[in-house]
């Protein structure tokens, strides 16, 4: 029978393995993701100053006017596009709209945002990225339109909580904004990428992700997702797309996930991921859940069965 301080030792050898042994991948991830992330920021503080982004945005408005929503929704959709949610809330904070049409519009950044970082990723696990960003583009405004005949009709305005963010009055000025909010960047992506490779060697030592994936085994079939990608499924659902790349990217390139599970998988997550923060951000402002949560998840579903449907009639 073993004593407490061999199995205190052999717990502590293992834990140790686990960190060890996701410091390289965790750093060749944040490269990575920064590799991207710093030249679009530096892109999109240039567009801000510059005005193109809202010029960008004025001639995408007549797209937005079909589907029940002002023009000024350009702006904050392309913004998602560019950057991410919180970007997007910052710029609606500046605008109004009735809580009909920010839900609409909800619906379209949770769907298609921060375009650059995730698409790179989904391509690095085996996914066109032009094929992968026409469908998350599809189905934004595919939902929008199914939002915008099921929402009933509203009158009240509805302002973003988020402290509204104004443009930089010199250049000097947005670029010191984006050199220090880019420092931090930096430390947050190299700190929480580690955290979550630790943590993903931690389950799999421990025989945490079996059961894991046992137990969201029928919620794989109804979505028609392969068994092998139950864990990812959560991982993209809880963290998101960029932070949970870490985990994607180390699984492709060990073999452990094969390109075609993971294209799949990126087809659902693409169009639904990261149901809890990114939800939540809109929730504070005062969007109803039920309506950015089950539309998405929807879409996500139909998304992959007629992809499995289109392979299936190919193979005959």
């Amino acid at each position: 029978m073993n004593k407490p301080e061999e199995i205190k030792g052999k717990f502590s050898a293992r834990m140790v393995k686990c960190v060890y042994s996701s410091i390289a991948p965790a750093l060749k991830t944040a490269k990575f993701l920064l590799k991207i992330m710093i030249p679009v920021s530096l892109g999109v503080t240039l567009l801000k100053f510059t005005g193109l982004l809202e010029t960008a945005a004025a001639a995408a408005a007549p797209a937005f006017k079909l589907i029940g929503l002002p023009g000024e929704s350009a702006l904050v959709f392309l913004t998602s596009i560019f950057l991410n949610i919180y970007s997007a809330i910052a710029v609606i904070s500046t605008l109004d709209f009735t809580m009909r049409e920010l839900t609409i519009l909800a619906l379209m950044c949770l769907i298609s945002h921060n375009f650059f970082v995730e698409t790179a990723v989904q391509k690095k696990t085996g996914s066109s990225a032009v094929k992968i960003t026409a469908v998350r583009l599809f189905h934004s405004f595919a939902g929008a339109v199914i939002l915008n005949y099921l929402l009933p009709l509203s009158v009240e305005s509805a302002k973003g909580s988020a402290s509204a963010v104004k443009p930089a009055e010199t250049l000097s000025a947005a670029m010191e904004a984006w050199l220090y909010n880019s420092f931090f960047l930096i430390i947050q992506i190299l700190i929480l990428i580690t955290l979550l490779l630790i943590l993903q060697r931690v389950l799999e030592e421990f025989g945490i992700i079996g059961k894991l994936t046992a137990l969201f085994r029928p919620l794989m079939k109804i979505m028609g997702l392969p068994e092998s990608v139950s864990f990812l499924w959560i991982v993209a659902n809880t963290l998101g797309l960029a932070y949970g790349s870490a985990i994607m990217i180390e699984q492709s390139e060990s073999g452990k996930l094969t390109r075609g599970d993971a294209d799949i998988l990126n087809h659902h997550i693409g169009i639904s991921h990261s149901l809890l923060e990114d939800t939540l951000l809109f929730v504070a402002i005062g969007v109803p859940a039920a309506w950015i949560i089950f539309p998405r998840v929807f879409l996500a579903i139909v998304q992959v069965w007629a992809m499995k449907l289109v392979r299936g009639a190919l193979r005959k």
